[in-house]
């Protein structure tokens, strides 16, 4: 095993960057993208130690297998307090990169993200590369003389052995990679069967660099070659090939011959091109064969030659013309206090309240503008890809191909173009989702975080990070400014603001003086009362939608779960239709007739009776948003209605092309989950109607009041924004709750000195820093016995009781894929303290044999879920 260098100090981010006169380092200290929280150091061989740099990738050998690494330091001797008797120091196997892949900036950002976040660095560097980038390292199987001797010795009463089979496979062809051999035999079967052939000395194993999933695409082209030296006339294609092109003739480059009708329309066709086009389209252009062109590569008039091409994202997108708005006055203020900060060049934080249609996004883009008149960079991060297809349009109408988009709905080859891009500075404005806070831009200028109170910021599974904070700390570190912008901030934003961490600018008003729209709360206790039975949709929304489209306006129905029905149950016995593998209910999706778990993808067709009663009468309780398509569907077919869930949206540019639509007008309706309640500026939607929010505030996370209201408020905010006043509906069985109330009366600030309250009597951030640790595992005696030893460790370590342990208790979503979950959490009013606690606590729960690798830890998670 690989040894670290024991620094508890800092790796040196400047240590050997970039050339030098020095003598080439000795030692690399490398971070290992799997779950280990330490560095380890390799010793480097004299024919990479020339060229390795800091940000560099190696392939070294770490356990029994070799991995991809990434440098992090780099070392002229091992640390004098390593006794070098005591440690193993491995040699690097090879250099992957002829240039650091990771710059300085991004090194700087992922250490901070592991070190507060408590992730393993190399994780966090992983996730910083675009995908496709990282190549992987594969076992490459070859037999030896020794190995067809045997395979001819064989005898047929062992030939279907899976030793025999793998060796028999291996002979028929030069090498075979070890996931081929596992396709064909099985994984666990292959890996034996390798092992024992190995040691018999009748295969052997090396390892090999897979090639990364995306690289440079290039594509033949074709280009014209000025006349040579001594022919007639200038050196222009007008008395080279261009003359050729008028007389027939080739122009003093091969002998004055004629050129044939063919050749003489591939020279007109390039030449009325800029001299310059690929192989394929000048083939299909000019009429003429591919044999014309090659006639005339042979007789010097062109080059064949190999041109890069660029994986366009918006290649061929219609674009909205830039307009150059006049800013209201409150908007002039804030631009003007954040144009100061810009120019100033050095760090500050903005938090940007603006009420739905209040013009934050006018503001982002010229203040973009501003740092890149300085000749610096800027970021612009979006919570849901949802958002990018109008925000990368507006981008690059102001800015251009300046513009480079990142997130994870691209294709490999062009996230990796987009990447390329911006790493070599052809584009200075990044667009893109939480991952772009990592995109290797330099010179920040300033960095935009647009709804910033969204959780999905947060990275969901392992390295856990939340690109907010992320970006103002990367802000911070690269002295450039951020805006925090949203209608509905995030509390521990707002509360920062309050306490001046934050610079907090307001814009109180709608554009043009438009009024907000008018919420109402619909009670579904009085409908059902009146209806006799429950209805997905009260009769008060479909008059709503009756006059709204009576009039040629559009309207928004938000239903925050998708599928058809909530969930099954037999009205026999109660059986109701259960997850194999996690602790909630089966949806019931009506399009493709199946059962489907959120969660962990499990499906089943529908039962036609109850598996544990054998009863037939299975009812189909709860609405989703195929339901409700379905319903108004019925109640007016002559609307034009799009359903925008994940399910209607998993092909890519589904979502891109219903938003185009309905906002050009040819759709009448959206019907759909969150995914609709953000960010979009519909001029002619008049009516937004909520089927539920109680679902949502029934969830047991202290955060549900807070998220049912920035949901409410943010759907609410598409309605009214053009010329006629919006309508809100609001159906509820909980018509008295403060979020809704709040929500209605689109007061945030009566809503958080509310919430604030409880936060604060129960403890709760962002009075208290906290943690959560969930403990998992197949086997739920073992998973809580690993949960309350990891408990008692943690109590010991809190010594001075500055911190609260609370649990282990089932975790809400019990189980889930297959495994039990526990739940800890850990709060303390000091973050230094929680986290001596956490590393303490965890250092001695492995100490005592608790199982460290189920247990994942959450610094300030979002979700409790």
């Amino acid at each position: 095993m690989p040894s670290t260098n024991a620094p508890v100090r800092t790796p040196d981010l400047d240590a050997h960057h970039g050339t030098s006169n020095e003598s080439a380092p000795q030692f690399a200290e490398v971070a290992v993208p799997v779950r280990v929280q330490r560095t380890f150091t390799y010793r480097l061989p004299a024919a990479l130690a020339e060229d390795v740099r800091v940000g560099s990738r190696l392939l070294v050998p770490f356990g029994r297998k070799l991995v991809t690494a990434y440098v992090v330091a780099l070392h002229d001797e091992l640390d004098p307090s390593v006794e070098l008797e005591e440690v193993e120091i491995k040699e690097a196997e090879e250099l992957l990169d002829a240039e650091p892949l990771v710059t300085p900036e991004v090194l700087e950002i992922t250490r901070w993200i592991a070190d507060y976040y408590a992730a393993p660095w190399g994780e966090v560097i992983k996730a910083a590369l675009p995908a496709g980038l990282n190549a992987t390292v594969e076992q490459v199987l070859t037999v030896t003389p020794d190995g067809r001797d045997e395979l001819a010795r064989l005898p047929p009463r062992r030939a279907a052995t899976a030793k025999a089979r793998v060796l028999r496979l291996v002979a028929e062809e030069t090498e075979v990679t070890l996931r081929r051999v596992a396709t064909e035999v099985g994984p666990a079967r292959a890996a034996a069967a390798v092992r024992q052939l190995e040691s018999s000395g009748w295969l052997t194993v090396h390892h090999r660099q897979r090639t990364a999933l995306a690289r440079t695409k290039r594509r033949k082209a074709v280009r014209l070659l000025p006349p040579r030296a001594g022919a007639s006339g200038s050196d222009s294609h007008e008395n080279g090939a261009g003359e050729a092109g008028r007389n027939g003739r080739d122009g003093g480059n091969g002998g004055g011959r004629e050129l044939t009708v063919q050749q003489r329309s591939v020279v007109e066709t390039l030449i009325a091109r800029g001299g310059e086009m690929l192989f394929a389209e000048l083939v299909e252009a000019s009429g003429a064969g591919p044999s014309a062109v090659q006639s005339l590569e042979r007789r010097g008039l062109v080059e064949v030659f190999a041109r890069e091409i660029r994986r366009d994202p918006l290649a061929g997108a219609k674009l909205p013309a830039a307009d150059d708005l006049v800013l209201t006055a409150e908007q002039r203020e804030a631009l003007a206090e954040i144009e100061t900060a810009i120019d100033a060049r050095g760090f500050k934080a903005f938090l940007l309240h603006g009420v739905t249609g209040s013009g934050k996004t006018e503001i982002y883009i010229r203040a973009m503008r501003s740092a890149l008149r300085q000749g610096r960079s800027a970021m612009m991060l979006v919570p849901e890809i949802a958002l990018t297809p109008v925000f990368s349009r507006r981008l690059r109408a102001h800015f251009g191909d300046a513009v480079a988009i990142f997130h994870s709905s691209l294709t490999a080859g062009e996230r990796f173009d987009e990447w390329g891009r911006i790493r070599r500075g052809e584009a200075r404005v990044v667009i893109g989702t939480r991952s772009a806070v990592f995109a290797p831009v330099r010179n920040l200028g300033v960095i935009v975080v647009d709804e910033e109170h969204e959780s999905s910021y947060r990275q969901a599974e392992s390295p856990y990070y939340n690109g907010r904070d992320t970006a103002v700390v990367r802000a911070h570190r690269e002295r450039a400014i951020v805006v925090l912008g949203s209608a509905t901030p995030s509390l521990e934003s707002f509360h920062n603001a309050r306490a001046g961490k934050y610079r907090y600018l307001e814009l109180p008003n709608r554009i043009a003086n438009r009024a907000m729209a008018s919420a109402e709360i619909v009670d579904m206790r009085s409908v059902f009362a009146r209806a006799g039975k429950a209805q997905p949709l009260s009769d008060e929304l479909l008059a709503a939608v009756a006059e709204t489209h009576g009039r040629g306006e559009q309207s928004i129905i938000l239903l925050n779960r998708r599928g058809y029905s909530t969930f099954l149950v037999c009205r026999s016995c109660g059986e109701r239709m259960q997850c194999p593998n996690c602790d909630v209910t089966l949806t019931f999706h009506r399009r493709e007739r199946s059962l489907v778990c959120h969660y962990c993808d499990f499906r089943q067709r529908p039962p036609a009776q109850c598996p544990a009663c054998k009863g037939v009468y299975i009812f189909y309780v709860g609405e989703g948003t195929e339901q409700i398509e379905e319903i108004i569907q019925q109640k007016f077919p002559a609307l034009r209605i799009a359903r925008l869930d994940r399910d209607t949206t998993s092909r890519r540019r589904t979502y891109e092309q219903a938003i185009l639509r309905f906002g050009a007008g040819e759709l009448d309706m959206l019907v759909g989950t969150q995914m609709i309640a953000k960010g979009h500026d519909f001029h002619n939607v008049t009516l937004v109607g909520v089927v539920s929010v109680d679902a949502g505030l029934a969830m047991p996370d202290f955060r549900a009041a807070e998220r049912t209201f920035q949901l409410l408020t943010q759907v609410a905010g598409r309605a009214g924004r053009g010329d006629r006043r919006g309508r809100v509906l609001v159906q509820t069985y909980h018509p008295e709750h403060y979020a809704l109330r709040h929500a209605c009366a689109q007061s945030y600030e009566l809503f958080y000195e509310e919430e604030i309250r409880y936060r604060r009597n129960l403890s709760y951030p962002p009075f208290v820093s906290l943690a959560a640790l969930l403990v998992h595992g197949a086997d739920a005696s073992r998973v809580h016995e690993n949960a309350v030893g990891i408990k008692e460790a943690l109590e010991e370590a809190n010594e001075d009781r500055s911190c609260r342990v609370l649990g282990p208790a089932p975790a809400p979503l019990a189980r889930l894929r297959g495994e039990h979950r526990f739940q800890l959490l850990v709060k303390s009013r000091s973050r230094p303290r929680l986290r001596a606690v956490l590393d303490l606590g965890l250092a001695s729960a492995a100490a005592r044999g608790c199982d460290l690798h189920s247990v994942n830890v959450e610094i300030d998670p979002v979700n409790l879920m």
